[in-house]
Parts: structure tokens; C-alpha cells; sequence
């Protein structure tokens, strides 16, 4: 898969799990959709798709307006993503006894 192939793939999920998002807080009798748990997994989903899009080298103009629009969103819910960890290869001894809990 291309990564062209990959961004179309996931901005199309991203999009139809906007949409189930929105249903699911209506359902739930309206809960805000800044209220509603799954806004961590769409910031990560998101944050995904700018990764994938800053590695298209030949992106037609409609996909760059795309990426620009998802990085305009990514602003305002980037303090929801999961944090990164550290490669254990990359990591100092004290880094890796913390994250083994030793």
C-alpha cells in the first residue's frame, strides 16, 4: 500500500468515525463530543493521518488541502493524543528502570 493509498484509507475511517462519534453522543442523550471518551482515539487517528500525509511526496492539490485541514484540527485536540514512548533501544538506564517499574 502506498502511503497515498494509506492516507485515502484513513482519512475515510477518520471521516466515518467522526460521523459514529456524533451519533453515539446524540444516543447518549447529547453529551458534548468534547465530553465523550473516544476524543483520544480520534486525536490518535488523526494525528496518524498527518504522519502518513507529510510522507506523500506527490500529493495532488485537493489531498495538500486535505492535510492542511487536518492539521488545522490536529491544533485544537493535539493535547488528547497518546503520548509516544521512547524505543527501549534508545532509551537511558533510568528511562527503561521507569518504564519497567523497577
Amino acid at each position: 500500500m502506498t502511503d497515498m493509498e494509506r492516507f485515502k484509507y484513513l482519512s475515510n475511517f477518520y471521516e466515518y468515525m467522526k460521523t459514529v462519534q456524533s451519533t453515539i453522543c446524540i444516543a447518549k442523550g447529547g453529551i458534548p463530543l468534547e465530553n465523550y471518551v473516544g476524543r483520544f482515539f480520534a486525536a490518535d487517528v488523526l494525528e496518524m493521518i498527518l504522519t502518513v500525509g507529510k510522507k506523500i511526496s506527490q500529493a495532488d492539490a485537493a489531498t495538500k488541502l486535505k492535510i492542511e485541514q487536518y492539521a488545522k484540527e490536529f491544533e485544537s485536540v493535539k493535547n488528547l493524543v497518546t503520548p509516544s514512548q521512547k524505543p527501549i533501544h534508545e532509551m537511558t538506564l533510568e528511562e527503561f528502570e521507569k518504564v519497567m517499574n523497577i
